[in-house]
């Protein structure tokens, strides 16, 4: 994205997304979606929501990463920077396609409606799962083979690993690949093809499922485009070292002779923590990516540009440079600053795609250097307004300070929802001075940080759903440093009230974010 005259529209950099120009978008995972199965999915609940967003005049759902999550969860720490999240396979559209009988969605076991029971679900739809491919492999039907045959050739660059990657987790009890046998965790050529010749079901039963949700995710995707509404996806600057990645590609990381990493991902010591955040993800071997010409980080945005219109960057930062600490350390107070590739990626990524439909997350420890590329570059930075009003620091997050090439949330899947935010985290003179600023006695807080989002020059708007139901501490998406209890939020059928989706349209329309009146539309 790129401005043009000072006083036209932001537009990208590049022709092949949309533009943010003065648009509102809602934050919401699918994961969080009402369903009867346990958890939200890509069927007829999605659909639903895509209308309710539209009828609302929201132009941009802003998904968290598709990709299945390792332990813990967290879609930021997943199995694969390339697959699809399994859970995400609606049963409902199964069933529609023949693929299981309808008896297998009437004995789903009940399950909560209002948070995730992770184990459950993946016990249930795994079972689901296996016997839609069993059913598959029986039917044989023309039309499904031609197009699975498609799938495999279009994503063969990483779905061969992967489905060998899964197939193997699976097989040894769930544990990481570096603890499976050493022939195995270092790609002895004889060993893995001896291995996938006798587990060929189980490998192919992992392709199928990931052929089912990028379907799924596809006509998701083509109803979105039907109702205005485009997809703002997310991109992990890092990869987990439990990964499909380090795995098939351990050339690209900075690993010792047993593929462990030699140093490690995290911020250093900050007002927050004494001692830093040592996230334990490996970090890249630039030098190495660049020799090849970035072909995998190329690669890996361009897949996400078939998931997503366009994709916010997490840790940006981490592009300008990231904090390298030894692996061997307890804490992150011993890392150092290292030169990350700056512009040099992003050249090669926008002559490969034609241009750069990024969102830049650059949120904490920010620089000139960072500021810098980010203006460079063209791209949307990110503004939090639960972190604009502390009084002694007048943030440049304060709504008269903002500037249009930005992207501005209420809060994000990381913090407190804003009347948690208020009620619990909020110190007595940020709360003063926020309920100064808005003119309203902080009864409806959660609105009133909606109408500055909404009412700001920045082009886009962004607000959890959370925030439209005026939820608290309690519904939070995820706690940072907290190991149980996040992704699991669900949404139930009065967070999608019209009186809700009304007010919004009624507050988008008034300030200039959709080019109808809210009666026109609904």
């Amino acid at each position: 994205m790129r401005r043009g005259r000072e006083t036209g529209p932001i537009v990208y950099h590049g022709a092949m997304a949309p533009s943010l120009e003065r648009s509102a978008g809602v934050l919401l995972h699918p994961t969080s979606l009402p369903s009867r199965f346990g958890t939200g999915d890509l069927g007829p609940a999605a659909v639903a929501y895509l209308r309710w967003l539209a009828g609302a005049g929201v132009t941009w759902w802003q998904v968290l990463p598709l990709h299945p999550p390792g332990p813990g969860r967290s879609p930021y720490s997943a199995l694969s920077t390339f697959a699809g999240n399994e859970l995400l396979i609606s049963p409902g559209r199964l069933a529609e396609e023949g693929l299981v009988d309808p008896a297998w969605l009437d004995g789903a076991p009940s399950l909560p409606a209002e948070w995730v029971d992770f184990g459950a679900v993946e016990y249930w739809k795994g079972g689901l799962l296996r016997e839609a491919f069993d059913r598959h492999r029986q039917q044989r039907r023309a039309d499904l083979l031609q197009d699975l045959a498609e799938f495999r050739s279009r994503h063969s660059h990483w779905l061969d690993d992967f489905a060998l990657f899964l197939a193997l987790r699976r097989a040894h009890d769930g544990r990481a690949w570096y603890d499976w046998p050493r022939p195995l965790a270092f790609r002895d050529p004889a060993a893995l093809a001896g291995w996938a010749t006798d587990h060929r079901h189980e490998i192919e039963l992992v392709v199928f499922c990931q052929f089912l949700f990028f379907r799924q995710w596809e006509a998701l995707r083509a109803a979105a485009r039907q109702e205005g509404v485009s997809i703002l996806g997310d991109v992990p600057i890092f990869v987990a070292l439990d990964s499909a990645d380090v795995w098939a590609h351990p050339e690209l990381f900075l690993l010792d002779g047993e593929r462990r990493p030699r140093v490690v991902a995290g911020v250093p010591p900050d007002y927050f923590s004494a001692t830093g955040q040592l996230w334990g993800n490996p970090l890249y071997d630039w030098d190495a990516i660049a020799a090849d010409g970035y072909r995998w980080w190329i690669e890996r945005l361009r897949h996400e540009l078939t998931i997503a219109d366009a994709v916010r960057l997490d840790h940006f930062r981490g592009f300008a440079a990231h904090w390298e600490v030894p692996a061997s350390d307890a804490d992150a107070t011993g890392g150092r600053w290292v030169e990350g590739p700056g512009r040099a990626l992003f050249d090669a990524v926008a002559a490969a795609l034609g241009g750069l439909p990024f969102v830049a997350e650059d949120l904490g420890e920010i620089t000139a250097e960072v500021v810098a590329l980010r203006k460079d570059l063209g791209l949307p930075g990110m503004a939090i307004l639960q972190f604009a009003f502390n009084p002694a620091d007048r943030s440049l997050f304060l709504p008269y300070k903002l500037e249009r090439d930005l992207v501005v949330y209420t809060g994000t899947h990381d913090n407190n929802t804003s009347l948690g935010w208020y009620l619990e985290d909020a110190s007595a003179a940020e709360r003063d001075l926020l309920r100064r600023y808005c003119g309203t006695d902080g009864h409806e807080i959660h609105w009133d940080m909606i109408r500055l989002a909404l009412g700001s020059v920045a082009e886009l708007a962004v607000i959890p759903h959370q925030d439209l139901a005026g939820l608290g501490g309690d519904c939070r998406m995820n706690t940072p440093g907290v190991a149980e209890g996040n992704w699991r939020f669900r949404v139930t059928p009065w967070m999608l009230s019209e009186d809700i989706q009304q007010r919004l349209a009624d507050m988008i329309w008034t300030y200039g974010r959709a080019p109808t009146r809210p009666g026109d539309r609904i």
